[in-house]
């Protein structure tokens, strides 16, 4: 059978070796309630027509985010995505390659990664950047285990702000709790980033402040590295929103040593979730210690120029046991989209797409803070800020969505004992004046 090539001897000579005593033994760390408990119930056979009819009546009980007045962001954002950028991604040469594993061969593949990195480089004030990572969240974790590395493990804790995104302290704390890290963690609630110099001690090998943070928050980054690096800890800088570093000062000139975060916001669609594409760079000194592929800029036998894959380890391939990361890969199709849609911006563009960002998102929090009920929690913000209301944000958030308003993301969708009556509210340059009348107008109602 060509699908299903392994016989029940197969599996049990396997399942020997492994120790365990049936399959389902493997998954007993997966919460029960994560576990499906049986197949989905699908017919036997359907003619195409019949699975494409069906597929489409599902579909249509999903709203897209561009059919109504959108609002949600909480680490994922819709932004205007030029068409050429999907154009030239699906281009066959692109579309179709994978790391390059011979790079001699793969210079258009490694040219477009290099681009890249030059760019991630500059947009968040670093001497360097990789490849590109998995996704935010992933690139998080991984630069906490590159500062426990570091360190030597001779410092063992790391420090979580306030206000970094729970999904990324959480994919940090899965992967911390297999090396021994230790992860001091504070409440997930709004103004209290700075809070975290005051946990800083001689065991600390980094601690992690998200800017702009998971409330809209922005950081002043510079007191905290200050204070990290007198305690000999590394600041690990976050963000989840890249247009925010075109107006705001760059991790890398606040002191920041890693900078890492979600490219998303740029050339890359929702998608549903993913794919998405991470962000990760650090300071010089930094890179031999820096996980995922670098490529870099040479010249050959000819003296024409090109491009290799360098401070890449045979560990990072073959002894993966000895590898700075498992991710020996990259997001190298959306790390293209992104280096497509940040050429046609330039430097001016992006400037400009942030300046929209941030007078779009003024003016909402402007409108819905006027209205009864509504609080605004920050001081400070780019294009996504925090609303306290009189209601439990789910419920209303709900009540919104069936008026046609998709009005914001509740803290408790993230963080489940988080504040439920904090609503997380995101602008972009994607909505215009009647997307804002219409939300102002239903969340007034709503509240009433």
């Amino acid at each position: 059978m060509r699908y299903l090539p392994l016989s029940e001897s197969d599996r049990t000579q396997m399942l020997d070796v492994i120790g365990v005593a049936s399959v389902d033994a493997l998954f007993e760390d997966v919460p029960k309630s994560a576990r499906l408990s049986d197949l989905v119930d699908l017919p036997q056979h359907a003619s195409e027509q019949s699975v494409e009819r069906h597929m489409a009546k599902l579909s249509a009980k999903s709203v897209s985010a561009g059919s109504v007045p959108f609002f949600c962001g909480a680490g994922a954002y819709r932004h205007h995505i030029p068409a050429t950028v999907d154009h030239l991604i699906q281009r066959s040469e692109f579309l179709t390659a994978y790391t390059p594993y011979q790079p001699e061969v793969s210079q258009g593949t490694l040219m477009s990664l290099f681009e890249f990195q030059s760019q991630v480089a500059a947009l968040t004030g670093m001497d360097v950047a990789n490849a590109s990572m998995y996704d935010g969240s992933t690139a998080c974790a991984e630069a906490v285990v590159m500062a426990h590395r570091v360190a030597r493990g001779k410092k063992a804790k790391a420090v979580l702000a306030p206000g970094l995104h729970p999904h990324y302290a959480a994919a940090t704390q899965t992967l911390a709790s297999t090396l021994g890290i230790e992860i001091n963690e504070r409440d997930c609630r709004p103004g209290r980033d700075d809070n975290v110099i005051s946990h800083l001690d001689g065991d600390t090998a980094c601690v992690v402040v998200q800017s702009p943070n998971v409330f809209g928050e922005i950081v002043d980054l510079q007191p905290i590295a200050d204070a990290a690096h007198e305690a000999g800890a590394l600041l690990i800088a976050v963000f989840t929103e890249p247009v925010a570093l075109a107006a705001i000062t760059p991790p890398g000139e606040q002191g920041a040593d890693i900078v890492v975060g979600e490219g998303q916001g740029l050339g890359v669609g929702l998608n549903f979730g993913g794919p998405h594409v991470g962000l990760f760079a650090c300071t010089q000194k930094l890179v031999r210690q820096m996980p995922g592929r670098v490529c870099g800029e040479t010249v050959d036998a000819n003296g024409e120029r090109g491009f290799v894959l360098t401070l890449s380890t045979r560990e990072q391939h073959i002894r993966r046991e000895k590898a700075t990361s498992n991710i020996c890969t990259n997001s190298g199709l959306c790390a293209l989209a992104f280096t497509i849609h940040m050429t046609l911006l330039g430097e001016a563009g992006i400037t400009r797409l942030a300046a929209l960002n941030h007078e779009a998102a003024c003016d909402l929090a402007e409108r819905l803070e006027a209205i009864d009920g509504v609080e605004l929690v920050n001081d400070t913000f780019f294009n996504e800020f925090t609303l306290r209301l009189n209601r439990p944000a789910a419920d209303v958030v709900d009540a919104l969505a069936d008026k046609g308003i998709l009005g914001g993301v509740p803290l408790t969708r993230i963080q489940p004992d988080g504040d439920e009556h904090l609503l997380l509210v995101c602008a972009t340059e994607t909505n215009d004046e009647h997307d804002f009348e219409a939300f102002e107008m239903t969340l007034a109602e709503v509240l009433a």
